[in-house]
């Protein structure tokens, strides 16, 4: 019976546990997205994880939607990936990178040469965005047109990559939470009436261009893909997320993706609407590969998602920022720092690379 601390396998790669880091969001890169100095050790630090998922990076300067978010197109940012990678790997530890573009969650102050952000279509989110000025409302976007949006697919695939060069062991494409991507997916956010809009198929063509894309570069059991089908976080939905999110599924598991790893909502389906629970629940149907649930477990409600094979291993998030030895203190049955919020996004080493381990 598959638990917590069984060795697994996805794709070609070994991963030592099923106790997996989400991606976490710190802001401490530089303004031109060069990870910091402390990120190796930070992400050393919590080598033990099954497989640790970098915080969100950006493909482009166009895909840039908060302040000091790290990105993964220049060589200065390459050059600072490698040192994170080679410092998780030296620790035993295996990294994904995940690829992001945040198209309308984005302010016109973090886009070169103040222009506006990027979406599906040109409808403004009810939603803000952090800045060098603080937190502010997201500036109105612009709709793509079609050559613009297969020179994002480009993007993807020139991230993908860099992240080969810079040692990555994969990579995840950002598909959640109201980015880019997922701004293709819904209707609401998708107003087009071209061949990116209007039916299901039309309208997860973006993504399924930029598997195809980063296919071309890493093999598809080292692509893993992010989803929140259920979430409404950033102003988007769907109205009928079990058929949209059903039909890319199935997609993604005749490309043989690595894995797929759902947002579930606060303590997985635990808190969910009866709605939201059925969805998620026929959706799971739909897909029979590596899964990676998230959304707030503890040790035993992580277990049991493993047990009932609902899942084949358990992301974790604020968890593993206050733990860095997580697996171990999950194993002992030990006591977890608390989290710091006040240092989540921004600052230096305080709350960053300064959590206590087991003594």
């Amino acid at each position: 019976m598959e638990n917590l601390f069984s060795p697994g396998k996805i794709g070609s790669l070994e991963v030592k546990n099923r106790i997996f880091m989400a991606p976490l969001t710190r802001s401490r890169a530089t303004a031109d997205g060069v990870p910091s100095e402390y990120a190796k050790q930070y992400y050393a630090q919590r080598a033990s994880a099954g497989l640790i998922i970098t915080e969100a990076t950006q493909i482009s300067a166009q895909g840039k939607g908060y302040v000091d978010t790290p990105g993964i197109y220049t060589a200065d940012q390459v050059r600072a990936w490698a040192e994170v990678t080679a410092a998780v790997h030296q620790a035993g530890g295996k990294i994904f990178i995940q690829l992001w573009h945040v198209g309308r969650i984005s302010h016109i102050s973090l886009l070169p040469e103040g222009h506006q952000p990027v979406a599906p279509s040109a409808i403004r989110a009810k939603a803000q965005t952090f800045t060098a000025e603080g937190l502010v409302d997201v500036s109105e976007p612009r709709e793509l047109r079609v050559e613009e949006i297969q020179a994002i697919v480009v993007d993807y695939k020139h991230a993908a990559q860099q992240a080969k060069v810079a040692g990555f062991d994969g990579v995840e494409i950002h598909a959640a939470n109201g980015y880019l991507i997922d701004q293709f997916i819904r209707d609401r956010t998708n107003q087009r009436t071209d061949l990116y809009g209007g039916t299901v198929e039309n309208r997860a063509r973006f993504l399924l261009e930029v598997f195809d894309a980063v296919a071309k570069v890493w093999d598809p059991g080292r692509i893993g893909l992010r989803f929140a089908p259920t979430i409404s976080f950033n102003d988007i939905e769907d109205s009928n997320p079990r058929v949209t999110f059903g039909t890319i599924f199935r997609a993604l598991g005749k490309r043989r993706a690595a894995y797929l790893h759902v947002c579930e909502g606060a303590l997985g389906m635990a808190e969910s609407s009866p709605e939201d629970r059925e969805v998620l629940e026929h959706l799971r149907g739909e897909w029979d590969g590596f899964y990676i649930a998230n959304g707030g477990h503890h040790l035993e409600s992580a277990q049991q998602y493993l047990h009932s094979g609902r899942a084949q291993a358990i992301s974790f998030g604020r968890a593993f920022l206050a733990n860095p030895d997580l697996p171990a203190r999950l194993q002992a049955g030990a006591g977890l720092n608390d989290p710091d919020e006040s240092t989540f996004y921004g600052g230096d080493q305080r709350g960053y690379t300064d959590y206590p381990t087991m003594r």
